[in-house]
């Protein structure tokens, strides 16, 4: 298996590096990463990622996170991002992929219902952050490769950075032209990229690619996934060696590259990835892809988490993704793009101020305090807890956002699922459901579905629950809660763990696995370790 830049084995393409040229696929000098921390060649405490706070890295890597929703799980609670689809045109086909122009019905990546230029993306941009104070992240994401759009993408950046200097910059590539571009990402102060790599062995890759276009000529099989590994490699490094944080999203195929994540996660570790965001494929018949054509499965929810938790140790895991449109507005999880079409955008009065959009950041920095003291709180009660320190459960939350329980069981459409253990209450992912609750009224024949989604959670804590779903998920070994309505999530996840473990201290409960969920989830960790 390659698991690192093949050099030596390309034709004679060359490339414009920092100051000097290479030969493609050079291995630059990148220092070790330390967790995929740092802004200089990785270099960082191994503790931060994702879920990491201001304790857990270097103040100025802080800087670049706090509010950045992707970058890190506790923003997503508070702070909105935006994608403008201003990069139509591909370099790679991808086997999971089908770019959808005009479509406002699905919620994937590659899908979008307005193509935009950038005075147009610049336009809505502004109307979106006047509107949404706390939106401070705005990507180039599609639905093509935003650097196979390299002058839509820049003139963007450009256009935005004199009218809106505050909002951060992002942008998502396959790689392939990523070398080529990285002193116009340092140009324009794109802090944040984020580089979709799903192997490092060729053999692998030419299951997922069918072609590449690439030096005027297209370029199938082997040759052609080996040509992308060595541009990735070579782009993640350069982007390490300037400071850029990088963000790797992987698509999980069961069968094709499961087993082999892992190697993917240590090698882009060794490059200073600072988060490695493992997603699960999305492959109904209905959406055209290769592979939902050709009944490529996607992953189970207990399948992505084992992956994910197979690869602990190594890069840090960012597990809130929710496989974003590549014209998304809002917070992640929800999609509020309907309401600034191009048409409303004209309607309405937009007034871009700068002084507004501050003073709710700071309103929003306090709520966060206050949750950030309540899990503290939290923690230190679990601890005065002497019962079985290492047991860990999962549970399943309803929220509608702001860091909260306060969803209605019958409203929800996506559960977030925490591990929750003595020592945290660790974010482990979100399980899309169908609506139970239909024009008011219960749907019984969905209920089903949604308990199924969520079969290996110990509890589900929601703001309210109806006689008959709560029934339901007792029978299935689920324990509905309600009183934590309105309270943090993770204080009231804490806070019901500590109550659970003193029911069993006290002999009213006594501790089960979740059934048949857990034993298939342990069966196919056990497999992932042998593969690793």
């Amino acid at each position: 298996m390659s698991t690192s830049t093949a050099a030596g084995s390309m034709p004679a393409k060359t490339y414009v590096s920092i100051g000097s040229i290479k030969p493609l696929g050079a291995r630059l000098d990148v220092p070790e990463a330390g967790g995929g921390c740092g802004t200089s060649g990785g270099e960082g405490k191994a503790s931060c990622g994702s879920s990491g706070g201001p304790d857990d890295m270097p103040a100025e890597i802080w800087e670049k996170v706090k509010n950045h929703p992707c970058y890190s799980e506790e923003a997503h609670h508070h702070y909105a991002r935006m994608h403008v689809a201003v990069a139509p045109a591909c370099n790679i086909q991808c086997n999971y992929c089908n770019r959808k122009y005009d479509c406002s019905n699905e919620s994937r990546p590659g899908v979008v219902s307005q193509k935009l230029t950038p005075e147009q993306a610049v336009k809505k941009v502004v109307a979106v952050a006047s509107e949404i104070p706390q939106m401070t992240v705005l990507g180039v994401a599609g639905p093509g490769d935003s650097l196979a759009n390299p002058k839509k993408t820049f003139e963007t950046f450009r256009l935005l950075q004199e009218q809106a200097p505050d909002i951060k910059l992002c942008i998502s590539t396959n790689g392939l032209a990523l070398p080529d571009y990285v002193d116009e990402i340092c140009k324009y102060n794109v802090d944040h990229v984020t580089i979709t790599i799903n192997m490092v062995d060729p053999a692998v890759g030419e299951k997922i690619y069918p072609w590449i276009f690439w030096d005027h000529r297209r370029v199938t099989g082997y040759e052609a996934a080996k040509i992308l590994h060595e541009r990735q490699m070579l782009g993640l490094e350069m982007l390490t060696a300037r400071g850029v944080l990088t963000k790797i999203n992987s698509v999980l195929i069961p069968g094709i590259n499961d087993e082999h994540l892992m190697a993917v996660n240590r090698e882009v570790k060794k490059r200073g990835a600072f988060l490695h965001n493992i997603m699960p494929l999305i492959s109904e018949a209905e959406h055209g892809t290769h592979f939902g054509l050709t009944g490529q499965r996607g992953p189970t929810a207990q399948e992505l988490k084992a992956v994910q938790d197979a690869c602990a140790g190594g890069a840090n895991l960012m597990r809130h993704c929710r496989q974003c449109r590549a014209d998304a507005v809002g917070l992640l999880g929800e999609d509020r793009s309907e309401e600034f079409t191009l048409d409303k955008i004209e309607e309405m009065e937009v007034v871009y101020d700068l002084d507004k959009r501050r003073a709710y950041q700071e309103k929003v920095e306090v709520e966060r305090q206050a949750q950030h003291a309540a899990k503290q709180e939290a923690l230190a009660a679990s601890a005065a807890v002497e019962v079985d320190q290492d047991m860990k459960v999962l549970v399943a939350v309803a929220t509608k956002g702001g860091g909260r329980v306060n969803e209605h069981f019958g409203h929800v459409t996506e559960f977030q699922i925490f591990e929750v253990s003595a020592a945290e209450a660790l974010f482990v992912g979100h399980r899309r459901v169908d609506l139970y609750c239909q024009g008011g009224h219960g749907d019984d024949e969905q209920l089903p579905s949604v308990v199924k989604a969520i079969n290996d959670c110990h509890a589900v804590l929601v703001a309210k629950i109806g006689a008959c779903p709560r029934d339901e998920l007792s029978t299935a070994g689920i324990e509905p809660v309600d009183q934590f309505s309105g309270e943090f999530i993770e204080k009231a996840a804490l806070d019901w763990f500590n109550g659970y473990r003193a029911r069993i201290a006290a002999g009213e409960i006594t501790h089960q696995d979740r059934g048949d969920a857990q034993i298939r989830q342990g069966a196919f960790t056990g497999g992932l370790a042998a593969a690793a």
